[in-house]
């Protein structure tokens, strides 16, 4: 036990920390470090398991600041601890360029940042991901090798965001009741007391949701251990209510939002100082002080240990398939799995929707690879995510590999970013491309932290058909395309298919996006090919030395190019066909083969029932696009093409124009 001096004074570390950076920096959030200190300081010298010497260790308790404003908290914790990337000139340097505590915490900057959170409700819904990774692993391997609590700090702005909602439905219906979330309850926001805009019940709203709650003074260190001990026996995850003072300590602005997000100014840090007794020097703390935090920072290390021994222990290959699962390396098999199927294709000629191909492509990676795990957001037969060896995690039994989100597309892709944070796990999942809208934060995020996931998007256009212009995706494409290392594939074929979701696979440093149709398509890949031809995200289709017409097309269109290729060839205009499954991988590709692909024809012409953004780069300013300028409509899906003018006959029409 810690006695209360003590606590206190190792608690006013973090606070002095926290507003000196913030003052320094002249930027910041000063008041949820000061307000949440002691609730921070008793969960980590007291219960988190976590060892700063062996950050990455595979068991170790997770801790989320889903409240990323208040990073100081999570840096001045990193630093007090011993993690070796954050020192105390990180601290000086607190939000200034190329430093590793930047103005809300990101992930891959420091060990100990187990997320990047600052959008508010993100972390809360990546540490749902986090739980179910944590229970799906323990069915898995077994609690010797992984049994953890995951731990999160939420504010009011991340309990008012709607993806909260979404999060907090899923974990208590899943029972996650290893997941603990501190609400740091200071009744305060940006624009003033929570008062103004918000009056929910959160105990009633997370109850509802099946969570155990309980509150406490966020201020009384003995409360704090005595709520985390109830809620580790708990049989549902628990929401811990912290009443807090925002900017505890400060005698002029605590318990107000002025010290929300702007620096205290040196008159109140030097009153601040008076009142707490806190006489070091900015960014000084005082060595028994440090000493006791370095020493909380080892208190895990027998435990780590042990849990090293139990490995080092567990049958070869089952101790061997956690390290390579950890590590992030895919089963060696995989590849010739892929080769395998893709000759069988080229044998069989089949032409099914893609969101068919890319179920029939799933049988066998998910026969392969133990660790993907997959779902839809009520959309399993649309999506066609699930295959034989996924069968449906219930709450009480995780055995399944497939989850079922429900109608939550936001909380679901927060929670793969989760799965794929804490390791051990590949997760996908299923929705429409037009419901990426929905996705969209979390697939950014996902992209920012450089985390593999897989976002099966079906329906990707308007051949979905009598669904109508609400669910037919016409600037999707071209919006994902727009986030920086996101990889966005629309196969043409079943071949393709496979490919873009092997290269998926195979990027582990970022996540990717697979646009799929809803009708059928005929095979355009007819001869079986060892490389992926899609790793070049764009190549020759049908090759023509001398070609006068080039056109350019992706996923479902590919057909149409085909087609509007072999009537133009029959006319004795030479025309070759390059297939764009990826834009993204084509960009990475040398300047040489960027420019043999593109060509010299006199006529370039791209067909995508899309938007014409992002398709100058291969037709020019002056090519012609054949796509989508509006809307779509309701109707059979081969009426609006025809009534579109996406069609073969459209793109001869075109060429033939651009040739007189």
């Amino acid at each position: 036990m810690i006695s209360r001096e003590k606590h206190d004074r190792m608690a006013n570390a973090i606070r002095f920390l926290s507003m000196d950076a913030v003052e320094k920096a002249n930027s910041g959030h000063p008041g949820l470090p000061m307000g949440a200190a002691d609730i921070a300081t008793v969960l980590f010298t007291r219960y988190l398991s976590f060892d700063p010497k062996n950050p990455a260790w595979p068991n170790r308790d997770r801790f989320v600041l889903s409240a990323g404003h208040g990073s100081m908290l999570l840096y001045s914790l990193l630093y007090l601890t011993g993690y070796e990337d954050i020192t105390i000139d990180e601290i000086k340097n607190f939000r200034q360029l190329g430093s590793r505590t930047a103005g809300h915490p990101e992930y891959g900057h420091a060990a100990g940042i187990e997320t990047t959170t600052g959008p508010l409700g993100q972390g809360i819904a990546n540490s749902v991901g986090m739980a179910i990774a944590e229970r799906k692993l323990r069915d898995e391997f077994g609690s010797d090798l992984m049994e953890h609590y995951t731990y999160v700090l939420a504010g009011d702005g991340c309990l008012m965001e709607g993806v909260s909602q979404e999060a907090i439905a899923l974990a208590g219906h899943l029972k996650l009741n290893k997941l603990i979330v501190f609400w740091d309850d200071n009744n305060i926001s940006i624009d003033g007391p929570i008062s103004i805009a918000d009056s929910t019940d959160q105990h009633a709203r997370f109850r509802a949701c099946n969570w155990n709650t309980i509150a406490v003074d966020g201020h009384d260190p003995d409360a704090i251990a005595a709520a985390i001990e109830q809620a580790q026996k708990s049989d549902k995850p628990t929401m811990i209510a912290c009443k807090t003072v925002i900017g505890f300590g400060a005698p002029n602005k605590a318990g107000t939002h002025k010290v929300h997000g702007s620096p205290l100014g040196a008159d109140e840090i030097a009153a601040t100082r008076k009142a707490l007794g806190w006489e070091a020097e900015a960014f000084t703390v005082p060595s028994d002080v440090l000493d006791a935090w370095r020493l909380a920072g080892l208190r895990s290390t027998k435990a780590r240990k042990d849990w090293e021994e139990r490995l080092e222990k567990t049958e070869t290959e089952k101790k061997a398939q956690f390290i390579r699962r950890f590590s992030g390396e895919l089963e060696g098999s995989l590849a010739s799995a892929i080769s395998s199927y893709k000759q069988k294709l080229a044998e069989t000629k089949p032409s099914p929707a893609t969101r068919k191909a890319s179920e029939d492509a799933l049988e066998v990676i998910n026969g392969v690879l133990a660790e993907t795990i997959g779902g839809s957001a009520d959309l399993t037969g649309s999506n066609n995510t699930k295959t034989s060896q996924t069968h449906s995690i219930t709450p009480d039994n995780f055995s399944g590999r497939y989850i079922h989100y429900g109608v939550r597309e936001h909380g679901m892709a927060a929670a793969m970013n989760g799965m794929a944070l804490h390791g051990g796990l590949i997760p996908y999942s299923g929705g429409f491309l037009i419901f990426s809208d929905y996705c969209r934060p979390s697939i950014r995020l996902a992209a920012l932290m450089g985390i593999r996931v897989v976002h099966v998007l079906t329906h990707d256009s308007i051949g979905l058909g009598e669904d109508g212009p609400t669910h037919q995706p016409v600037e999707h494409m071209a919006a994902l395309r727009a986030i920086p290392n996101l990889l966005m594939f629309r196969p043409a074929d079943a071949t393709e298919t496979a490919e873009c979701w092997q290269l998926a696979l195979e990027s582990h440093n970022r996540p990717s996006g697979i646009a799929l149709t809803r009708q059928n398509l005929m095979a355009v890949r007819n001869e079986y090919e060892e490389e992926n031809l899609c790793a070049r995200g764009a190549y020759d289709l049908i090759s023509a030395s001398d070609a006068k017409v080039t056109i350019f097309a992706t996923g479902s269109e590919v057909e149409i190019a085909v087609k509007a290729c072999q009537a133009l060839t029959a006319k004795g205009v030479s025309t070759r066909v390059v297939s764009v499954p990826c834009f993204e991988l084509f960009a990475e590709q040398s300047e040489d083969y960027q420019q043999a692909i593109i060509g010299y024809s006199p006529v370039k012409i791209a067909v995508e029932a899309g938007i014409r953004q992002g398709w100058d780069h291969f037709i020019g300013t002056d090519g012609t696009f054949i796509g989508m300028s509006s809307f779509g409509a309701s109707g059979p899906y081969k009426d609006l093409y025809k009534h579109f003018g996406i069609t073969p006959e459209a793109v001869v029409a075109a060429a033939e124009a651009k040739l007189s």
